[in-house]
This record gives structure tokens, C-alpha cells and sequence, in this order.
């Protein structure tokens, strides 16, 4: 191990501090960036990366933790109850520190912690005096869908991972990993558990990964091709395999990311197309699935094989998981069988959307799901872009290519940012994200061509900045309960800073963002704090309406107030 490895990773990390992480801590831009090289194959946003954080008081030795079904990340409205048997649940939990070793300390307070957050006789509301909310709301995630789907059988991997900027591991660190593995597996049966070690040559070669531009693709037969550099082809099904994954059998992530929905799970579609993948019959699969389709920047065709640069497989994700999920590690020698597949080079980014759009609504898919082809996200994308933001509508395109992370704004975040500062509707901000895009009411009201293109700025600077204020501020209460007083926050200092009762949207489009600083935002965390106390102070009341009810009538009668003040003093 070369003592190299930590000055180069020292040099790497103050550069992108000073690129991507204005705002940050070295310490906070240091939990980011190992939880990033940890699951550098799941390609997760910044957005998503920075949730993931539970560093504080209380985190029991934990700095990130994220929680995945079925590879996809958990959202507090996933329906978890569409799941079929063998659903896979896999917890990622990761302590990252700046410092240059390992110690035994670190994970005996994994061993620690882990006897809680696993033994499910102990209760969640009897660890939460014991661990922060963050924690507990992940774990709490966790044991719930663990409950709801037990009699189905779920597959359950833990992992841990430990990063540091240590060159070496002693052994008798080492040896305490067995006592945190005897520990989970004395707790959940069966279970799958892993633990790595990051030190500074791991994060410097896990940095310098990325998802390879060009592909290629080995081809039943010569291709069908058309003026417009179409391809249609028949693939054999061991070599898209080979297509979809990496040298170590992952799946590549980044190929769906232009894909409309998630993986479904077991579904009864996806049960059929897995029973046809693992079935030998008189048909080829390619007769009786309606094969993928590829989108890229160029393609080309020479001794049955395609070269494909910077792919993405828009239509047939629920197919690709499948075929994975059925014959990754087995011996495909003998496999004969083929898919169809379409690689297509869209000539502008409108013509894009439209491919997605068009081969995604062949198929049973809720509207919603292609949302993010709507032409306002491409005029939103272009607005925030025209004064240095980045909307992710494509996720991940801006941070792959290193736009700062405090300028990249997700659809989600968005829409929350509009619901609670422009719509005055915390609650729904908080409790409902997804709900947001997903249900049409919602998403009309929230994305709307009628309404000034700069509210989709100006509500997320916002709510970033007074999150900003409220994690930095010294009251430990406010930090611990950030995520449920955040939104409530930021729609009250919309509220008061427009000056009337009701704001209308070009009104809160035109706020001076300038104002959002910490002696303009203190005192509103003072009044939200103290009504979300008084109701009860827990997840319930923020996720409820009434405190967004008494906040915005308290705001009402104060404006009324002061309007018949200035109109008495006038009259005087």
C-alpha cells in the first residue's frame, strides 16, 4: 500500500470540495463522497446520497444509511405490498470518517447498536431515546417492511462498510468484523451479511470508475438498419447479458437511468417473463416478448456486432431485470434462445423524449411515470439551467458530469419546494413526495405551463437555504427534527415575506431570495417550533394538516392585524 494513495486522495477530495461542495464541511462532503464510492454501482443522485446521511448524536457508529428493495431505493410511499415472494431487501449502513485509520472503537459500536436496531423484540419507540430520528426512521423502514413481507419470504442482505483514510487495517480490527457478523446472523435467520473496508486506495479506485461511454453488443445475425442509423436485431440472450452487466457480474444501473419506472418486483407480468426466460419451449423468447429499446448518441454496425456510444435502454427494464435475475451465474453455453432489440439515435433531445414516451405507452403504464417528458420539465430544465442550476430531469446527467451538488435540483425536490412555499402545503411536502408527480391533481397544480417559470428557482432556493440554516443552527432540537419542521419552515417565511394573507404564485416567484438568511429564518423556526411542540411534536403531526393550519392562520391574522394598524395610523 503506497503512502501515495492518501496524498493523491487528499488532492482529489479538495478539488471536488472546492467543485461540487460549496457549502459542505469537509466532514459532510466526506460522509457524500464515501457513501458515493460504496454504492458507486447503484449510481445513486446527490439528492439521494445526501438523505442517506445520519451522522449526529445518537447515530450508533452509523455516518449513512440507505435501504434498497428489490435495488431500488425505499421511499416512504412505496407500496411494499405488491411485492411477491423473494423480494430482496438489502440495508446498507456505512461509517466514514476523515481520519487516517481504523479502529476496534468504530465497530464495537456497530456490534453495539446492531443488537438493537435487529433484535425485534426491542421496540422502535423504546430505541428512540437511545439512537437520532434519522436512524430510527431507516431502521424503522426497514423492520416494517420486513414485517409486511415475512411471509413471503424476503431475501435480507446487510451490509456495512467502514471508510476512512487509512492505508492499512490491523488485524485485531479485522477480527471484530466476525464478532458483528455472529452478532446479525444470531439475530435474523436467514440473512446475508457482508462488511467491507474502504481505506484511501479504495475510495481513490472506486473515484475513478465510470460507466464506460461505448458498449458493444455481439449480435445473433447482421442487423436491419435504416437511413436514420436505426438498428433492429435479434441478441442472443447470454450475450445481452453480458451487455447489461459489468466485469464482476453487477448490473449496470446507469443503462436504465432513461427508463420511465422502476423495477416492479415480482409482479404477475414480471412472473410471466420470468417463467418464459426459464422455460425451454418450441418458441424462440423473442416470439413471445416485446424486446428492449436502446437510445444512443451513436451506433455502429460491422461483423455482427453493434458499437453502441453512451446507451441507455428506455423500454424494457422489467425484461433486462428478469433475464438478470434468471441466468446471471449460470452456464449459458447451450443457450440458443434470442430478444429483440432496437437501438435508435435520437437527433435532439426532443426526439428522445418523444422515443421514450411513445415505446413506454404500448404497455399498461400510469401517466405519471413519464412525467419527466413533459415539455414544462424540458422549459424548466432550460430556465434553471440559463441562470447556473441543473434540474435533474435525466438523473444523474449533471452529476456525472460534475455540476456542484447544492446546484443540482431533483423533479421530487421540486415539487416538494413548490408544494410548501408557493401552494402553502407543507404537509402534503412532507408526507407525500411522490404522490406529488404521481397523482394528476397534484401534478397539475405543482407543474403548471400558467405559472412563472422562476417559482421553480425560487422555492428550492429557499427550502435548501433554510435547510441549511436549520442544520447549522445551535439548537439540537431543531437539527434532530429538521426533516419534519423543514417545510413548514420554508412556507411560512414564503408567507410572511409576501407581505399578504394569501400569496399569489407571481408573488412568490418574485421573492428576494437575498432575505433568506439566518436572522430572517430564526425567528420563524421560533414559531413553528413552538405550535409543532404544543400538537405533539412527532412525525405525525408533521405529516398531518393542522399545524399547517394554525400557522397559516396565525400568519393571517397578523397581516390582517397590521393592515388595520397602518390604516389607523393612516386615518389618524
Amino acid at each position: 500500500m503506497s503512502a501515495n494513495d492518501l496524498i493523491l486522495l487528499n488532492q482529489l477530495l479538495d478539488l471536488r470540495l472546492s467543485e461540487i461542495g460549496q457549502g459542505l464541511t469537509e466532514e459532510e462532503f466526506f460522509e457524500i463522497f464515501s457513501a458515493e464510492q460504496v454504492l458507486k454501482d447503484d449510481d445513486l443522485s446527490y439528492e439521494e446520497l445526501s438523505a442517506g446521511v445520519v451522522d449526529g448524536g445518537g447515530d450508533g457508529g452509523i455516518d449513512s444509511l440507505f435501504f434498497f428493495v428489490n435495488n431500488v431505493p425505499f421511499y416512504d410511499e412505496m407500496d411494499v405490498g405488491v411485492l411477491k415472494r423473494g423480494a430482496r431487501l438489502r440495508l446498507v449502513l456505512i461509517q466514514s470518517k476523515s481520519s487516517e485509520g481504523f479502529t476496534e472503537v468504530a465497530i464495537e459500536k456497530l456490534i453495539s447498536s446492531a443488537r438493537d436496531f435487529f433484535d425485534l423484540n426491542k421496540k422502535i419507540e423504546d430505541l428512540s431515546v437511545v439512537y437520532n430520528k434519522d436512524v430510527i426512521g431507516k431502521v424503522a423502514n426497514f423492520r416494517n417492511t420486513y414485517f409486511a413481507l415475512v411471509s413471503k419470504f424476503p431475501e435480507v442482505h446487510i451490509y456495512y462498510a467502514y471508510a476512512t483514510k487509512g492505508v492499512d487495517i490491523h488485524p485485531d480490527v479485522e477480527r471484530k468484523v466476525s464478532v458483528l457478523k455472529e452478532t446479525i446472523e444470531s439475530l435474523l435467520s436467514p440473512v446475508s451479511f457482508s462488511f467491507g473496508f474502504f481505506k484511501a486506495s479504495d475510495l481513490l479506485l472506486s473515484s475513478r470508475k465510470s460507466p464506460p461511454t461505448t458498449l458493444t453488443l455481439k449480435l445473433a445475425e447482421n442487423p436491419i438498419s435504416t437511413s436514420q442509423e436505426g438498428f433492429v436485431a435479434l441478441v442472443s440472450l447470454g450475450d445481452y447479458l453480458n451487455f447489461i452487466t459489468d466485469e464482476n457480474g453487477h448490473l449496470r444501473a446507469y443503462l436504465f437511468e432513461g427508463n420511465v419506472r422502476d423495477y416492479q418486483g415480482k409482479t404477475e407480468v414480471n412472473g410471466e417473463i420470468r417463467r418464459t426466460v426459464e422455460s425451454v419451449t418450441a418458441e424462440d423468447f423473442w416470439w413471445l416478448n416485446n424486446g428492449v429499446s436502446i437510445i444512443c448518441s451513436k451506433a455502429s454496425s460491422g461483423s455482427k456486432t453493434l458499437t453502441i456510444e453512451d446507451p441507455e435502454i428506455v423500454n424494457g427494464l422489467q425484461t433486462s431485470r428478469e433475464i438478470y435475475n434468471a441466468l446471471q451465474g449460470k452456464d449459458l453455453e447451450k443457450e440458443r434462445r434470442n430478444i429483440l432489440v432496437r437501438v435508435l439515435t435520437p437527433q435532439n433531445q426532443e426526439s428522445r423524449d418523444h422515443i421514450i414516451k411513445a415505446t413506454n405507452s404500448q404497455t399498461p403504464i400510469p401517466a405519471s411515470s413519464l412525467r419527466a417528458t413533459d415539455k414544462i420539465h424540458r422549459d424548466i430544465e432550460d430556465f434553471l439551467y440559463s441562470r447556473g442550476y441543473y434540474y435533474d430531469r435525466r438523473k444523474n446527467y449533471y452529476k456525472n458530469i460534475g455540476k456542484p451538488l447544492k446546484k443540482i435540483f431533483g423533479i421530487p425536490f421540486v415539487a416538494q419546494s413548490v408544494m410548501a412555499c408557493a401552494l402553502s402545503e407543507p404537509a402534503n411536502a412532507r408526507a407525500r413526495p411522490s404522490s406529488l408527480i404521481k397523482k394528476d391533481e397534484a401534478y397539475s397544480r405543482i407543474f403548471n405551463s400558467q405559472y412563472p417559470l422562476e417559482i421553480y428557482l425560487i422555492c428550492p432556493i429557499i427550502v435548501q437555504s433554510i435547510s441549511d440554516i436549520i442544520r447549522q443552527c445551535d439548537v439540537v432540537d431543531y437539527r434532530v427534527h429538521a426533516n419534519n419542521i423543514l417545510f413548514y419552515v420554508s412556507a411560512l417565511w414564503a408567507l410572511r415575506h409576501s407581505g399578504v394573507p394569501s400569496p399569489r404564485i407571481s408573488q412568490i416567484a418574485h421573492l428576494d431570495i437575498e432575505q433568506v438568511r439566518a436572522e430572517t429564518v430564526l425567528p420563524v423556526i421560533d414559531i413553528v417550533w413552538r405550535e409543532y411542540i404544543r400538537l405533539g411534536g412527532n412525525d405525525q403531526i408533521a405529516k398531518g394538516t393542522e399545524l399547517a393550519s394554525v400557522l397559516i392562520e396565525k400568519h393571517r391574522q397578523e397581516v390582517v392585524a397590521s393592515f388595520k394598524k397602518t390604516a389607523g395610523e393612516c386615518s389618524g
